[in-house]
């Protein structure tokens, strides 16, 4: 028979080992975390704050991971919807003069914070697509895993957000040249 003690100290082993394999997979991950959540947030403490909850919440969902191999999508998917989640709240917001004081308002070139605008006007779906390839270098392959969608749909997400995104600053040419 085995005693409570050594059953305790079995358990707690495999609580360490479980703890520790959490933390190696989201330190291995946290550049493109980071990454990922600036694209979508264009601030530095919002994008730090975005990953630290995305962390929060997939360590307490952990147990619904099934495939250890799947973390990485597992947690930008979540990290997404974190993002998107803070996108929701500062559209619902008034800016107050601190937090528009928060970051330097001319920290990108003009042309770049055009575009940056041009991209947050196509459809979200497409968005995504546009925002994970292009700003942060995945492939199609990866973005239709991580998005759960098969790699033709992805194709079609990116064809028509480029589409959209050509219209969009076409357009805005012409009015600017009004």
């Amino acid at each position: 028979m085995i005693s409570p003690n050594a059953e305790m100290k079995k358990l707690t082993g495999a609580v360490l080992r479980e703890d520790n394999a959490f933390y190696d997979a989201v330190m291995e991950h946290s550049d493109q975390l980071y990454r990922i959540a600036y694209s979508y947030l264009r601030n530095r403490s919002d994008a730090l704050e975005a990953v630290q909850e995305a962390t929060c919440r997939a360590w307490i969902k952990r147990a619904t991971l099934k495939d250890p191999q799947a973390f990485k999508p597992w947690i930008i998917r979540i990290l997404i919807y974190v993002c998107i989640d803070e996108q929701r709240r500062r559209r619902r917001s008034v800016p107050t003069p601190e937090a528009a004081m928060r970051e330097p308002v001319m920290q990108d070139s003009s042309s770049k914070l055009e575009m940056l605008w041009a991209v947050e006007q196509v459809k979200p779906k497409y968005r995504h697509v546009l925002l994970l390839k292009y700003y942060n270098d995945m492939t199609l392959t990866e973005i239709a895993d991580l998005l759960g969608k098969p790699e033709g749909t992805i194709k079609t997400w990116q064809h028509k957000g480029l589409k959209q995104l050509r219209t969009i600053m076409k357009n805005r040419g012409e009015w600017n040249d009004q």
